[in-house]
């Protein structure tokens, strides 16, 4: 028995040294080491010994297994040296390599003009105000001069929540909102900009879902040329000094009267192209006198005051400064287009 514990201990040795992994050790700690190993059976045969072997025999299976525990050990540490080297081979970093470039994001281009409107007009004055984007029938139509089955609102195709609420149609209700939390006070100078819905077909002018700047002042003696300035002085900062501007008769239920702001076109300077359908002239807002009976519903008397509204699609404004053809380019977060602006990635 006892040459059978130097022959297992010699193999056993032998194997140990070659092994090269962490899973072949685990295999080897099982196969002599383990409770089915060759030396656990040689343990459990010592009850056939005799009295005086049993001593002898128990000593030199304790001392085999001690010295293979001991091994086991030694190795599982050097394999798992190994495995470290090898990984701080593997993952040494160059701290002189160059860091990669973060790239840097920017403004959409429709928040940009956004900001761009709304610092022409907080510099004339005006304090940037919001509403809610779900609102209730009566502000968003009845208080407007929109009374209910009037034919103005089938220009507004809405997404109706209940009977009385409604996702807006137009940023307008706020008109009347200020005007219901500043009165009796004047001058009342905003713009309002926000989301506004429609049930439009998306196409490349059109969207469901899209912005609308408006503004309102309401004051004693204001005229209908104080509304023209105030748009020309926006045209020119939004489009270039030299801008021209007209104003061509329109109607709008709230305003009386009413008119569309064109400015020159953008792209061939007023000669007539395919763009301006040949006019020389491009629509960018609407605007008007506030009508009387939305002045006297907020509680502004009209014998005493008057004022002037106007709205605008931030999109349009976009998509004549920067020559975007498609609305849905703005939506559609296509980097070759967004690379194209000064402050963008």
């Amino acid at each position: 028995m006892e040459s059978t514990l130097q022959t297992l201990r010699h193999k056993a040795f032998e194997e140990l040294r070659s092994l090269q992994d962490v899973r072949a050790l685990d295999d080897w700690r099982v196969q002599y080491l383990g409770k089915k190993s060759e030396l656990t059976q040689i343990s459990r045969q010592m009850g056939a010994l005799s009295p005086e072997e049993r001593p002898v025999v128990g000593e030199k299976v304790n001392e085999a297994r001690g010295a293979l525990q001991r091994a086991y050990e030694e190795m599982q540490a050097e394999l798992a040296q190994r495995e470290l080297n090898r990984r701080f081979a593997e993952e040494t970093i160059d701290v002189t390599v160059p860091g990669r470039r973060h790239a840097r994001g920017s403004m959409h281009p429709l928040t940009q003009i956004i900001q761009e409107i709304e610092e022409v007009f907080l510099g004339m004055g005006y304090e940037v105000v919001e509403g809610p984007e779900i609102e209730t029938d009566e502000y968003n139509f009845e208080k407007l001069n929109l009374p209910k089955h009037h034919p103005a609102r089938d220009m507004q195709d809405t997404f109706y929540l209940t009977e009385t609420l409604l996702l807006r149609t137009q940023t307008s209700p706020m008109q009347v909102r200020t005007m219901e939390r500043m009165r009796p006070h004047v001058p009342v100078k905003v713009i309002v900009p926000g989301k506004v819905y429609r049930r439009d077909e998306d196409d490349a002018t059109h969207s469901h879902m899209f912005h609308q700047i408006e503004g309102l002042v309401v004051d004693e003696g204001v005229r209908m040329s104080d509304l023209k300035g105030t748009l020309e002085h926006f045209a020119r900062a939004i489009f270039g000094a030299n801008q021209s501007v007209r104003l061509r008769p329109s109607f709008f239920p709230f305003t009386e009267p009413s008119a569309e702001l064109d400015i020159r076109c953008t792209n061939c300077g007023g000669s007539g192209c395919r763009m301006c359908k040949g006019t020389g002239w491009l629509e960018i807002l609407g605007c008007g006198m506030v009508h009387p009976k939305v002045l006297d519903g907020a509680g502004y008397d009209s014998r005493r005051y008057s004022g002037f509204a106007f709205g605008m699609g931030p999109e349009r404004i976009a998509m004549l400064k920067y020559g975007i053809e498609d609305i849905r380019l703005l939506y559609q977060n296509d980097l070759r287009l967004l690379r194209q602006f000064n402050r963008v990635l």
